[in-house]
């Protein structure tokens, strides 16, 4: 029997979506998901790139999480700093900063899927390390990083 090679994706709303994904999570899975929204660019794209999340253990700064930072409200950012129970996130694509209690971080990512690729790209690889020391102290200057690649690589017609 011919196999279809077209394959139908269906998009189940976040509401829904990750309240199973943690589900999954807090019984010891691991979890591949694909990533929606922009808050993560310029490296991790809407719909192209893939986390794999773990439990959130030991969390610190630098370090991707899925984190619920309102009731029903998730995002996968970057950890900016811990003061006692309160942490402070940022997208690695936004200016602003999101805070949420220690137990609200319901995952860790330890890599990702980008650009197609069937091998993650560890966050402890020297790649991802180096990505991140240097991002997270471009801060200063993000907002001009992220108009460039947003209109003159992104929107480049060359490129599409």
């Amino acid at each position: 029997m011919p196999q279809d090679h077209h394959q139908k994706r269906i998009r189940i709303p976040n509401a829904t979506l990750l309240p199973e994904v943690i589900q999954m999570i807090r019984q010891g899975h691991s979890v591949t998901l694909p990533l929606r929204g922009y808050s993560m660019r310029p490296f991790l794209e809407d719909g192209r790139d893939k986390a794999l999340l773990v439990a959130p253990d030991n969390v610190g700064p630098s370090d991707a999480v899925l984190a619920e930072v309102a009731p029903g409200q998730y995002v996968l950012h970057r950890i900016v700093s811990m003061a006692g129970n309160r942490v402070t996130l940022r997208g690695d694509g936004n200016l602003t900063d999101e805070h949420c209690a220690l137990d609200n971080i319901k995952a860790k990512a330890i890599g990702f899927y980008r650009k197609g690729r069937h091998i993650p790209d560890s966050v402890t690889g020297h790649k991802w390390r180096i990505y991140s020391w240097w991002w997270t102290h471009l801060y200063p200057i993000r907002r001009y990083l992220l108009f460039i690649h947003r209109h003159f690589i992104i929107n480049n017609p060359i490129r599409q």
